[in-house]
């Protein structure tokens, strides 16, 4: 109610929780709703729970924004969040989705534990492109640097790359993902818990889609085959095995060529 100044949000039609880690408690939507509405207001206001004051979100009991006690919701704050967000924007027509994942790896084994999320491709608006290789909408982490992951882990890092053509075309193109590539020296059981691998970020106004994500498992035992993990694996590496991570780009905005495309500003 733009006279109110208030907004009512209503999941209803969600569906039911799931047998996996994807549920997501209410206050994952709440705050990928507070965050979505700061994106779009045009000036600064403090992040409080006030801000929610004008707000009504309608979430259904059960479903996989409001699971029982005993669900699993650890990828419910890393996956499905990005995915709350994505509608959200979708809704108001602000941007096309973006990678709507945060790529999360681990590894370790009983004396050592790693976890990292891995950058992708930001999703177009009317008006500007979207950025490449960056984490997108919510995560707490930044990216070791290669330096430090090697000299603290038994691994090495074969590739850290941006995607290119990953993003979505469009009148402004989508921001491409990145390509990851890390070897094990020694073995260990490695994990990926992502997202957007069967489904492909989506574009608005005309806008192409963006690429979807890959997992790619390569053993060294192998060489030249190219084992796909899908979006969620936990797997036992030995030494020299790889696992390359290439992580969704972004949509794109707008019919391509009907103006000048994709050299537009990127976000703010």
């Amino acid at each position: 109610n733009t006279d109110e100044g208030s907004a009512v949000f209503d999941f209803e039609g969600t569906g039911p929780q799931v047998i996996g880690n994807t549920n997501a408690p209410p206050a994952v939507t709440a705050s990928a709703v507070i965050y979505a509405l700061r994106c779009m207001v045009a000036s600064d206001i403090p992040l409080n729970q006030g801000c929610l004051a004008p707000v009504t979100i309608r979430i259904p009991a059960g479903s996989l924004l409001s699971p029982s006690p005993d669900a699993a919701v650890v990828g419910g704050n890393v996956l499905t969040s990005q995915r709350v967000t994505d509608v959200v924007l979708k809704a108001f027509a602000a941007a096309a989705a973006s990678q709507g994942c945060m790529n999360n790896l681990t590894f370790g084994d009983g004396g050592l534990g790693y976890y990292e999320t891995i950058a992708g491709g930001a999703g177009a608006g009317p008006g500007w492109v979207g950025r490449s290789g960056v984490h997108t909408h919510m995560t707490n982490t930044r990216i070791t640097d290669p330096e430090t992951l090697e000299r603290r882990f038994p691994v090495v890092l074969r590739a850290f790359t941006l995607r290119p053509g990953s993003g979505g075309r469009g009148r402004w193109r989508g921001g491409d993902g990145v390509v990851r590539e890390i070897e094990f020296l020694r073995p260990l059981t490695a994990c990926i818990l992502s997202e957007r691998r069967s489904t492909r970020p989506f574009g608005m106004a005309g806008g192409g889609p963006g690429a979807a994500g890959v997992n790619l498992l390569l053993r060294a035992r192998a060489p030249g085959v190219r084992i796909s993990l899908g979006g969620k694996a936990v797997v036992q590496v030995a030494a020299g095995d790889r696992i390359r991570i290439e992580t969704p780009g972004g949509g794109g905005w707008g019919v391509e060529g009907s103006e000048e495309e994709g050299g537009g500003p990127a976000a703010p």
